[in-house]
């Protein structure tokens, strides 16, 4: 599904440090992943996804590409403390196309937030409730989102460019 967005786009919008800790939650064969390593030297990438297969992709194309700062992890990040990391332990955690697959919206967007640092940034890009192309089952606007994230004490930042098909924001933990 990564096929309509253009990760290496989305991230050049952020303003991200090279030693930063990220972790992309549900990140597939990785593209976010493989964009963020390269933009962070000096820090970890988290890929984190429910399938061990596109971590294994992910792996080898990592050590393909020279980027030893990218750590897969299987998880389940709809169970409580799922994503396996420390409280408060990271910059930044992007969720790409995966809000629409996960039945528990919220128990994943608090994971999140458990694992960021006060002032980690959140970044989600998902697909435009009105887009031609995509799921046609559990998408989720950005006001949905929005809203969902304000009662966590989680801020809207900056709203991104994504292309056509998708939302995307950053969104500051307090």
């Amino acid at each position: 599904m990564v096929d309509f967005l253009e990760p290496e786009k989305i991230i050049e919008q952020i303003l991200l440090s090279q030693d930063w800790q990220i972790a992309e939650f549900g990140c597939g064969p990785g593209g976010f992943a493989i964009a963020l390593a390269k933009k962070v030297p000096k820090g970890l990438v988290y890929a984190l996804d429910i399938q061990e297969e596109p971590l294994s992709a992910l792996n080898g194309r990592a050590r393909s590409m020279g980027l030893p700062n990218i750590k897969t992890i299987r998880c389940d990040l709809e169970e409580p403390k799922g994503s396996t990391l420390k409280d408060e332990s990271l910059d930044m955690v992007l969720m790409a196309n995966i809000l629409f697959q996960i039945e528990e919206k919220e128990a994943v967007l608090k994971e999140a937030r458990r694992i960021l640092k006060p002032r980690g940034n959140l970044v989600i890009v998902d697909w435009n409730p009105d887009s031609p192309f995509g799921p046609e089952q559990g998408r989720i606007s950005f006001d949905e989102v929005h809203k969902i994230v304000k009662f966590m004490d989680v801020k809207l930042v900056k709203e991104l460019d994504a292309g056509t098909y998708h939302w995307a924001a950053v969104f500051v933990k307090a």
